[in-house]
């Protein structure tokens, strides 16, 4: 059940990601978004993760979740393969340095639409369409580089 439960998620996730990439011009990437999700090493503890035996109420009320702080290693490891794969994540453009600290990319237009476009489709797809306050609530956790935030707050009417 907890399988089923989770491929109507993510196809409801993608419909809606898909409708809002057609709007944002990248019609390719509202096709290809979020595909490593059907792959084993992310499904497995994605479905254990959120309808498990153990799964409980990971998001907030504005719909974030903190993946690094789970206590769910399976699910941890799954939420880092998957934003290494998927360019439209923030986290992909962060490079950690040697010294300490981390260099923050800008991102290609096209990612950053269809981030855009996840979120909105996340929102919909959970019954929380306000992007804009989605956004507001969630900003100061993300580190975006300047242009891609500005970008961003334009898109939103910030």
């Amino acid at each position: 059940m907890k399988h089923l439960k989770y491929l109507s998620y993510v196809l409801r996730h993608k419909w809606y990601v898909f409708i809002e990439c057609c709007k944002l011009g990248i019609f390719w990437q509202g096709i290809v978004h979020d595909l490593s999700k059907f792959l084993p090493s992310e499904w497995f503890p994605y479905a254990e993760h959120f309808y498990g035996s153990k799964a409980k109420q990971w998001r907030d009320s504005t719909g974030y979740y903190k993946p690094t702080d789970t206590g769910d290693p399976a699910f941890d490891f799954a939420w880092l393969l998957h934003q290494k794969r998927n360019k439209h994540h923030w986290q992909w453009w962060i490079l950690p340095e040697d010294e300490g600290g981390i260099k923050i990319f800008p991102m290609p237009d096209k990612y950053r639409r269809e981030m855009l476009a996840d979120w909105r489709g996340a929102g919909r797809a959970q019954g929380k369409p306000d992007t804009k306050a989605w956004y507001f609530a969630n900003k100061d956790k993300m580190q975006l580089h300047p242009e891609t935030r500005a970008w961003i707050e334009r898109q939103l009417g910030v």
